[in-house]
């Protein structure tokens, strides 16, 4: 099987990996001990239902307990909730994650794949709103964009929300980055999926508390036959107990989080401008990673100093010449610009429209 994500550290050991996209500090000492302590308890079963995670979680995003559903990472629920829907025909804008991509096709959906343009930082104008008609069961949408870091004006959002509920149409909303963003809770649709009951907002545990290994994800929605469908189609225990306990505590860490996202913006500003010194092209960011141009072997030539970088170009839409590296911390960052400054940055020329026809 081939790997198409970042974060390939079983391939290539002993990298500096700035293919994936997490918290730079990584997971606090608390979640570790957390999850150390549902290691404890592994001769039980995980509570299916998740009780004490959905009660702490409900109440922090000030939402009914009812409208979260849980999952094993935000990818099981992707695929979950294509399973119970079952589209048949879907709008997926690319450059996009691949995972939704593949549960689509997992159902034998037909998908359009809308372009969005470089000078839009590969994040879906208003030209979107036109492609949503009745005859389109499903679109997929994620703000901040991967692998582009760009939000989604809270307008649009709100454009294509009130578009998809007037065509019945899913909105599935990924959200995974956007508690990087200083302004998460006014960028966020999570708040309004109370008024659009099409909405679903998909979020994980992932990358703002840095537990990828963990597995722990959500999605919010007021359709409660949604989310009961849902659920009858995961698997009955498949989070954790050491994943639920790290979720817990990681609900306490505001400040941590706080921090977090202080040190993401100064890093993120950073490296933009030794990029912009260097005359790399790159799509300016406003989360954890940033897009940019090289030259056709630059994922190599990163390789062989120690680095590991996101090659996009099997991204649909982009292609060769297109990568991404995540912000990390300060020293790493030095490192990998270093390592930039001695490698072949030169940028492909011509659009990703030309370079790419897949």
């Amino acid at each position: 099987m081939e790997y198409t994500h970042g974060g390939d550290i079983y391939t290539y050991e002993n990298m500096l990996d700035f293919s994936v996209n997490i918290n730079p500090l990584g997971p606090s000492d608390a979640v570790l001990e957390a999850a150390k302590r549902g290691v404890e308890h592994v001769a039980a079963y995980p509570d299916s239902r998740c009780r004490r995670l959905r009660a702490k979680l409900a109440e922090k995003l000030q939402v009914p307990g009812e409208r979260i559903l849980f999952g094993n990472g935000a990818a099981e629920l992707i695929y979950t909730l294509v399973l119970a829907e079952k589209p048949k025909k879907a709008l997926l804008p690319v450059p996009a994650f691949s995972e939704y991509e593949q549960a689509l096709l997992t159902v034998g959906c037909q998908i359009d794949y809308p372009a969005a343009t470089e000078e839009n930082g590969f994040v879906m104008d208003e030209s979107i709103l036109e492609r949503l008609d009745s005859d389109v069961d499903i679109l997929f949408l994620c703000s901040p964009s991967n692998p582009s870091g760009r939000a989604i004006r809270k307008e649009l959002l709100l454009k294509i929300a009130a578009r998809c509920e007037e065509k019945k149409i899913r909105f599935v909303l990924d959200e995974c980055f956007v508690e990087f963003l200083p302004d998460a809770e006014e960028v966020s649709m999570l708040r309004q999926t109370e008024r659009f009951s099409t909405l679903f907002v998909l979020r994980a545990f992932t990358k703002i508390y840095g537990m990828p290994g963990l597995r722990l994800g959500y999605g919010v929605s007021s359709d409660l036959q949604l989310l009961e469908s849902m659920a009858g189609m995961c698997q009955p225990w498949s989070v954790s107990i050491p994943a639920q306990e790290a979720g817990i505590a990681a609900l306490d860490e505001d400040e941590r989080t706080d921090q977090v996202r202080r040190l993401v913006r100064r890093e993120r500003e950073y490296i933009e401008r030794e990029m912009s010194r260097m005359r790399i092209n790159y799509i300016s960011s406003d989360a954890n990673f940033i897009l940019f141009r090289g030259g056709p072997d630059l994922f190599e030539q990163m390789k062989q100093q120690g680095i590991l970088i996101r090659d996009c170009s099997n991204y649909r839409g982009l292609g060769r010449g297109w990568y991404r590296t995540a912000v990390k911390t300060h020293e790493e960052n030095r490192r990998l610009l270093k390592a930039l400054e001695e490698a072949d940055i030169s940028g492909m020329t011509g659009t990703a429209e030309e370079e790419v026809d897949r």
